[in-house]
């Protein structure tokens, strides 16, 4: 394996000479007045700042976020589609809390159900969905426990796919997060998570309006997700995720005494974040000038190659980290095409994997054939 290593270092990373060294979070309490908060870079994960974070707590209506994962991961495997039509069953039409009022028995295109849950955090639309994807809510439960497993969400437990109170259920602000992190992957969510207002129409013209539970979906400039959650065992809850300048944050709180208190404890969270930290480009989506891959048995020996996407780094403002790329590529077999990937390119961030982006063939190299080595005989000959 053909290994390049690259390794500088960065004075001052992320524009330090632009801003003022930021405020420790270990220096000041944020969201206090919620039992738990936690807050962290959406894409690597990075903390920020946390408080009560593996306390086991109720977590009310943030049990939806794995619903809807489930939900999204379904359609991207082909199990369902966003056009199909539920019908909903005496059970799902009959569920009480936050609802929109689904007939037993009627039939609703998946979009509609999705984006109830996503707006209206619709228990009824949770419960059709949950049938529709696994046969029962019993079943799909045991398949949020598994998939909360492959997470890594080691204080989790699910009883159901609504969060309405039960016997044995319980999360914490870390995994929360963590299981938010995976549902903002799902390009498909945020069609669903934007909207502010809608309706969900019934058989026979009936209409349910339906406004956003997340109110910071319209009151934060970048706030574009997340999900609210109350009972009286759980107090007022939120995860939320909002990105200004190419960075994204989530911010998780629990066990808030009103629903203002959940919303200012976020907000002052996302303030905390964006005054205190950036993310900076470290690898830009263009062609690489100081490395080629080599093509065994192709008519071109050496092709340039391009990274999938840019890389970013999340990191404090004014901090200095030292910052490695290692390409990891072996040499191909022609044929290759454009676009295909022919290795890796590894990002560490103080000697810690941050990020791993595939770097792809920028051009194509065909396989020489027998009258290729004839030729190039020939024109070494006359030379």
């Amino acid at each position: 394996m053909k290994k390049v290593m690259l390794l500088f270092f960065i004075l001052a990373l992320l524009c330090s000479a632009l801003f003022a060294v930021p405020v420790s979070a270990q220096t000041m309490e944020l969201a206090k007045n919620c039992k738990a908060a936690y807050l962290c870079d959406a894409k690597s994960g990075e903390v920020v700042y946390a408080r009560n974070e593996t306390a086991h707590m109720p977590i009310a209506s943030m049990c939806k976020i794995m619903t809807l994962l489930l939900c999204f991961e379904a359609e991207e495997e082909g199990k369902i589609s966003f056009d199909d039509t539920v019908c909903v069953s005496d059970r799902a039409a009959g569920m009480g809390g936050s609802q929109v009022f689904l007939e037993a028995g009627g039939t609703y295109p998946v979009k509609d159900l999705i984006e109830s849950i996503c707006i209206a955090s619709a228990n009824d639309s949770c419960v059709a969905m949950a049938e529709t994807i696994c046969g029962s809510e019993e079943l799909f439960v045991k398949k949020m426990n598994e998939r909360a497993d492959e997470l890594g969400m080691k204080d989790t437990s699910f009883s159901d796919c609504t969060g309405l109170p039960k016997e044995g259920q319980y999360s914490c602000a870390r995994d929360v997060a963590v299981m938010l992190r995976e549902l903002l992957t799902k390009e498909a969510y945020y069609a669903f998570s934007k909207i502010w207002m809608d309706e969900m129409h019934h058989s026979g013209g009936r209409v349910t309006q339906m406004a956003n539970t997340n109110k910071l979906i319209r009151n934060y400039q970048g706030c574009d997700s997340g999900k609210t959650g109350y009972t009286s065992e759980a107090g007022f809850c939120l995860a939320a995720s909002a990105m200004r300048g190419g960075m994204r944050v989530v911010s998780v709180v629990i066990g808030a005494a009103d629903s203002k208190t959940r919303f200012d404890g976020v907000s002052e969270m996302f303030d905390y974040a964006f005054a205190n930290y950036t993310s900076k480009c470290v690898l830009e989506e263009k062609v690489l000038q100081d490395f080629r891959c080599e093509v065994k048995g192709g008519k071109l020996s050496e092709i340039s190659v391009i990274p999938a996407r840019a890389s970013y780094l999340f990191g404090k403002k004014g901090a200095e980290d030292k910052i490695q790329l290692e390409y990891n590529v072996q040499p191909v077999k022609a044929p290759v095409q454009i676009g295909e990937k022919v290795g890796e390119m590894i990002v560490y961030k103080n000697g810690v994997e941050s990020d791993r982006v595939d770097l792809l063939a920028n051009e194509t190299s065909l396989k020489r054939g027998y009258f290729d080595g004839i030729r190039e005989i020939a024109q070494d000959w006359t030379l």
